[in-house]
């Protein structure tokens, strides 16, 4: 199948298919436009509705917006992402809440004693993880349907992170991902992707 072939074959019109994929980039300078806080929510707004297991929804959004809560963050990242985090009107720490079940229905209607799985702490963390990272994706991909640019990163001291944000302990940072409109030149060279028969085997 070729690539003009397989865009037709999805229902997502074509110019949405570019926005949220093939034309979409990892910005690593940004502009002083700012991100409204209007934009913020409808980003979160649609992807609450996106799938994690059970419906247990760990994550967490720490905003990073003035220059004191920057200036704390900047010396948590890898020298290599400081400027383009110092330079981002917005940043978003991602976080598992590792006590997401504490906001959990005491019953699951389809999962009927689900929420005693979640008694063992070990589990419990990994699980809370797993599905945040889900979510994560998610959340590029909103930032992106809202026509800004996303610079997701893992280049950080994640324990420092939690230490100078998440003080109680009980949610755990994944990803920082810097947000707005890209800058002066922004992109670096695309990177080649696996093609189809490289990852895909049928059985």
């Amino acid at each position: 199948m070729t690539t003009e072939q397989s865009t037709r074959a999805l229902h997502l019109a074509e110019e949405a298919q570019d926005l949220l994929f093939r034309e979409a980039r990892t910005a690593n300078s940004f502009s002083a436009e700012p991100v409204t806080d209007e934009q913020v929510q409808a980003i979160y707004d649609l992807v609450k509705w996106a799938p994690t297991s059970m419906n247990t929804q760990p994550l967490r959004v720490l905003l990073v917006r003035s220059p004191e809560a920057k200036a704390r963050l900047l010396p948590l990242m890898s020298e290599g992402n400081r400027a383009k985090t110092e330079s981002a009107p917005l940043v978003a720490v991602l976080a598992a809440d590792t006590d997401f079940h504490e906001h959990l229905p005491t019953q699951f209607p389809h999962y009927p004693g689900a929420k005693d799985n979640f008694s063992d702490e070990g589990g419990r963390v990994e699980f809370a993880k797993f599905n945040a990272l889900l979510q994560v994706g998610y959340f590029i991909l909103g930032v992106r349907a809202a026509g800004l640019a996303a610079g997701p990163m893992s280049g950080f001291d994640a324990a420092g992170v939690d230490a100078e944000f998440f003080a109680d302990g009980k949610r755990k940072s994944l990803v920082v991902v810097n947000i707005g409109n890209p800058g002066e030149s922004p992109w670096f060279d695309r990177n080649p992707r696996l093609g189809f028969e490289q990852v895909v085997e049928t059985v």
